[in-house]
């Protein structure tokens, strides 16, 4: 009795594991037909779209973004020193003339820092008109990013700028890619607006490169001048369509550095017996021109491009295009390959010469000022320099 008893439960065991693994299997079947529905549908499950964002989410971190920052540019300033220097004043200082100068660079003057002056100034009368240009108040700034490669303060000028200026509030920090420096800023400063970490900020572009130039080298003494501007910038609030940066791109290569440099010349100190460091110094401002030209007419044109198209906006749309202040032929041959006219480049590197950092904002507000660049205009911004660093952002003005 007990042995078919034990079978008869065997038996029951048996079937009732086989029922439990058809029901499981077609269970199964059902939810991969139903994922598969849902698909085709655009409707994907929670779970499963659980599942897939947790796939996605490497590749979707690593994604670049160089398209709209919701950053918007709403004022405006610049300053220069009061001393200006001509071509033919600057004939009495090396051999040169003002033909020899202005049939290769474009330049005919440039203002410059004199004894007792000092950048930190310059770049907060800037500051200060930009401030007055958007009506924001400097205590509501939270952001101060200043691009110089030639502070009065090796540790940094920008908190004693924001200081100066009233806007006691904000974080401040000084940004160093000397030509590019400006772009550099505006593309670094628009990301913590975009992200919400601020609301405000003050970017300021200032260099005083005549305090690094051989003025016994015409070939390139004559390029450089002081100068310094700056633009307030504020968080994009009302959504899609209204971000003031609309795509950007930015490179440097280390391998041009001996191109165009401003390198450490330290002196020796014995320090007794004991070691020996260095007095610090450095030495002027060394260029290999050809280098320098090559460099720029080939990959300016290129970053405008790609931050046109990160943008989704063609060079026809475009109606602005502010390159460093650095050789009208340089302006000439990049607006060229961009197919942009001349009559569409800003320029005043004329009156100013080659700013460094200062030379965007400060053709930038020329035009604002004089009615040329209007609320909603398109500009398309390119720096480039020392690094050698080079960058382009299309931007909407207002």
């Amino acid at each position: 009795g007990r042995s078919w008893l034990h079978l008869a439960i065997s038996a029951d065991e048996d079937r009732n594991r086989r029922v439990t693994a058809v029901t499981t299997a077609m269970r199964l079947l059902l939810i991969a037909s139903a994922v598969g529905l849902s698909q085709q549908l655009g409707a994907v499950p929670a779970s499963t779209a659980r599942v897939q964002r947790s796939r996605s989410a490497a590749p979707r971190a690593v994604e670049a973004h160089r398209g709209a920052l919701r950053s918007r540019l709403v004022g405006i300033g610049s300053a220069a020193p009061d001393t200006v220097v001509t071509n033919e004043q600057l004939s009495s200082v090396v051999e040169t003339s003002d033909d020899w100068i202005s049939q290769r660079t474009g330049i005919r003057q440039r203002h410059l820092l004199a004894p007792g002056e000092g950048l930190s100034t310059l770049a907060a009368r800037a500051a200060q008109k930009a401030l007055e240009s958007s009506g924001v108040d400097a205590a509501s700034v939270e952001l101060v990013v200043l691009a110089t490669s030639s502070p009065d303060d090796l540790f940094g000028d920008a908190a004693h700028v924001a200081r100066e200026v009233g806007a006691t509030g904000a974080v401040a920090f000084d940004l160093t890619a000397a030509c590019s420096g400006f772009l550099f800023g505006v593309t670094t400063a628009s990301q913590f607006l975009h992200t919400g970490a601020y609301k405000t900020a003050l970017v300021i572009g200032a260099d005083a490169l005549s305090r690094w130039v051989d003025w016994s080298d015409r070939n390139t003494c004559v390029l450089f001048g002081d100068g310094a501007g700056a633009v307030v910038l504020q968080a994009a609030v009302d959504g899609e369509g209204e971000e003031g940066v609309l795509g950007f791109a930015l490179h440097s290569n280390g391998a041009g550095r001996p191109d165009l440099c401003l390198g450490y010349a330290g002196v020796e100190r014995p320090l007794a017996s004991v070691a020996s460091v260095t007095t610090g110094t450095y030495a002027p401002i060394s260029m290999v021109g050809k280098e320098v030209y090559k460099f720029a007419t080939s990959r300016v044109p290129e970053v405008v491009g790609e931050a046109l198209e990160n943008a989704g906006v063609t060079a026809d749309e475009v109606d602005w295009l502010l390159l460093h202040q650095a050789n009208i032929r340089i302006m000439e041959t990049v607006a060229k390959k961009l197919k942009i006219p001349m009559s569409k480049v800003i320029n005043n590197l004329d009156e100013y010469g080659n700013t460094s950092a200062g030379s965007i904002p400060l053709a930038l507000d020329a035009a604002v000022r004089a009615g040329k660049v209007k609320k909603g205009d398109v500009i398309a911004m390119a720096g480039f320099g020392a690094g050698l660093s080079w960058g382009s952002a299309v931007v909407r003005w207002g």
